[in-house]
């Protein structure tokens, strides 16, 4: 049996307009990264717990090596928690 080769509609594609990504850290020096901040550190992380590469957050990455050291850092001291549990 052979089969149907479906065809695209023809005409123009949409353009997705992706806005560059910039690293909060390095455009405003006054927030700095803290392990002892888990406010700042949040939004870095997953709701899961798992810590956000770089291509998500837009982070260079000498601050994302920073944000990593941290988030374990405090995870280490239960500001953070390893992992979310599910309630039941």
């Amino acid at each position: 049996m052979a089969y149907e080769r479906r065809s695209r509609p023809s005409g123009p594609r949409k353009k997705f307009f992706h806005r560059r990504k910039y690293c909060k850290f390095c455009s405003d020096s006054t927030i700095k990264i803290d392990y002892k901040r888990p406010d700042i550190l949040h939004d870095y992380i997953t709701e899961r717990g798992k810590i956000m590469p770089r291509r998500i957050t837009g982070s260079c990455s000498k601050h994302q090596r920073e944000l990593t050291q941290a988030i374990k850092r405090a995870r280490s001291i239960a500001l953070l928690p390893f992992v979310v549990t599910e309630g039941r």
